[in-house]
C-alpha cells in the first residue's frame, strides 16, 4: 500500500465479546481493504464511535452500566486516552456526536442524553446537562420505558436529534453552546410499536428518513430546519414482502447525491437497497444482498460514496462492498476479520 492511496479509519468492538476495543486500520482506497493498525482496550465496549472535525481526535461511549464516554489522540497507530474517560451519569451509552462545542451521547437504558464540553485539546469535561426522555410504548420486552438510541446534529447545526426506541418518537432538542444545557425544543411521534433506532439525512436537508427496529421499515419524513420540527410521510419494508420474523435493522445510510439509501438487516443478514427520488420523499425498495457475515450492527458509506462497509457482530467481520453507480447495488469485495465489530468510522 502507497502512502497516497491510504486513508484511516477506525472500528469500535464490544471487549465483553472478545473484541479488540478501538481499532485503528488503514485504508486503500484504490481497493477498499482494511489493514489493522493497533488497538486500545482502555475502554469497555467502545460501541459507537466519533471523529473531530480536524481529525485529530477519536471519541467513544463505553456501553456500560456506569456508562462513559472516552477521547483518543489518534495521531499514533495505535489510539491513546486524552485523560480518564468521564461518565455521563447514565447507562448503557450506545451513540454519540459532536454538536456546538458539545460530545452528546445517547444513553439506552437509562433512556436519556447527555452533554459533555469538548476542552481545547480535545479532552471532554464533566457532564453538563443530562436530558431525560419520558414515555413507553406497545412492545412490553422492548418499550416499558425510553431508550434513546441515536443522537445526531441535524444539518445546520442547530438542533440536535436523538431517537428512542422505547418511546416510539423522535426529539428535536436545543443545546446552549455556552452553558451545555440541553432544552426539548419538540418531539415527533411515529407508529406505535415500531420501535425507531437510527435516523439519517438526505443531503437536500428537507428530509429525513428513520429506521425501525421493531418492525423491517423506514419511515420517510419532512424536515423543517427552520422550524425544527420532524413529519412522518410514509413508510416502506427494508426487506421482502413476507419477511419480517427475526429481522431487527440497524443502521441507515444516504448516498451523498442522494439517490440511494442502505440499511442493515440484523438476523436477515442483508443489506437493503432503496431508491429515493429527486426530492428525497419518496423511497421505494429495490433489492436486498448478503451482507458478507451475521448480524450487521452498522454500516458506513466510504468518503468518497463508492464503497459501502458492514460490521458484522456476531462474525467477528467487518465486510466491504463496491457500489454500483446506476442502480446503488452493493458488491462484495473483501473483509477483516474484527471479533465483535460493532462499527466503522473514517478519520
Amino acid at each position: 500500500m502507497t502512502r497516497d492511496r491510504a486513508a484511516r479509519a477506525f472500528i469500535g468492538s464490544f471487549t465483553t465479546a472478545g473484541g479488540n476495543g478501538v481499532t485503528a486500520v488503514a485504508v486503500d482506497t484504490r481497493t477498499g481493504a482494511l489493514t489493522p493498525l493497533g488497538s486500545s482496550a482502555a475502554v469497555a465496549d467502545p460501541s459507537y464511535l466519533a471523529v473531530s472535525e480536524n481529525g485529530a481526535v477519536l471519541y467513544a461511549v463505553g456501553e456500560s452500566a456506569d456508562g462513559t464516554a472516552a477521547a483518543f489522540d489518534i495521531g499514533g497507530d495505535a489510539p491513546r486516552l486524552l485523560g480518564d474517560p468521564v461518565p455521563v451519569r447514565a447507562a448503557g451509552p450506545t451513540h454519540l456526536a459532536l454538536a456546538a462545542g458539545h460530545l452528546v451521547t445517547a444513553n439506552y437504558t437509562s433512556g436519556s442524553v447527555t452533554a459533555l464540553p469538548v476542552r481545547p485539546d480535545g479532552g471532554l469535561g464533566p457532564a453538563t446537562s443530562v436530558l431525560a426522555h419520558h414515555g413507553s410504548g406497545p412492545d412490553p420486552d422492548r418499550q416499558r420505558g425510553p431508550h434513546a438510541h441515536q443522537v445526531l446534529a441535524a444539518p445546520g447545526g442547530r438542533w440536535v436529534v436523538s431517537v428512542d426506541l422505547g418511546t416510539d418518537s423522535v426529539r428535536v432538542c436545543e443545546l446552549g453552546p455556552d452553558t451545555g444545557v440541553l432544552r426539548l425544543h419538540a418531539e415527533t411521534a411515529l407508529r406505535p410499536g415500531s420501535g425507531p433506532r437510527h435516523l439519517a439525512f438526505h443531503p437536500g436537508g428537507r428530509h429525513a428518513y428513520v429506521l425501525n427496529e421493531l418492525t423491517p421499515t423506514l419511515t420517510v419524513c419532512r424536515w423543517d430546519a427552520e422550524a425544527g420540527v420532524l413529519e412522518p410521510l410514509h413508510e416502506v419494508r427494508v426487506v421482502e414482502d413476507g419477511v419480517s420474523a427475526d429481522t431487527y435493522p440497524s443502521e441507515v445510510v444516504v448516498a451523498h447525491d442522494g439517490r440511494f439509501a442502505w440499511a442493515a438487516n440484523r438476523g436477515h443478514d442483508s443489506i437493503a437497497v432503496l431508491a429515493l427520488d429527486a426530492s428525497g420523499a419518496q423511497a421505494r425498495l429495490v433489492t436486498t444482498v448478503d451482507c458478507g457475515g451475521h448480524w450487521p450492527r452498522d454500516l458506513t458509506l466510504d468518503p468518497s460514496g463508492r464503497r459501502l462497509y458492514a460490521s458484522n457482530e456476531r462474525s467477528g467481520d467487518v465486510t466491504w462492498f463496491d457500489i454500483d453507480e446506476a442502480t446503488g447495488v452493493p458488491a462484495r469485495a473483501g473483509s477483516l476479520d474484527a471479533p465483535a465489530a460493532s462499527c466503522l468510522v473514517f478519520a
